[in-house]
């Protein structure tokens, strides 16, 4: 099982960047996935959730409207679309995958954002 984020790295104030979160080792079409992230010295935050089908989206109060998810189940990849970011937009992110049947969580290993002029 692994979960791989890429697309992390350093934007201006206002600007752009897209995370990317690989799955592979498990049924990927058969979990809902969320994105998480976690900035020096806070406790790591929900950020966005999609349903299994890409139904149903819910954002936390601070991205909404800034920040998309959205999936591809043929190619096993969730993805963040991040707008308009802001400097607290800083800190490791992370993808997360609940199966829908069963028993199973699992964690991607994180991939670093930075908002800064």
């Amino acid at each position: 099982v692994q979960l791989v984020e890429s697309g992390g790295g350093l934007v201006q104030p206002g600007g752009s960047l897209r995370l990317s979160c690989a799955a592979s080792g498990f049924t990927f079409s058969s979990c809902n996935m969320q994105w998480y992230r976690q900035a020096p010295g806070n406790e790591r935050e929900w950020v966005a959730f999609i349903s299994s089908t890409g139904g149903t989206t819910n954002y936390a109060d601070s991205v909404k409207g800034r920040f998309t998810i959205s999936r591809d189940n043929a190619k096993n990849t969730v993805y963040l679309q991040m707008n308009n970011m802001k400097p607290e937009d800083t800190a490791v992110y992370y993808c997360k995958a609940v199966r829908l049947f069963g028993v199973g969580v699992y964690w991607g290993q994180g991939t670093q954002v930075t908002v800064s002029s």
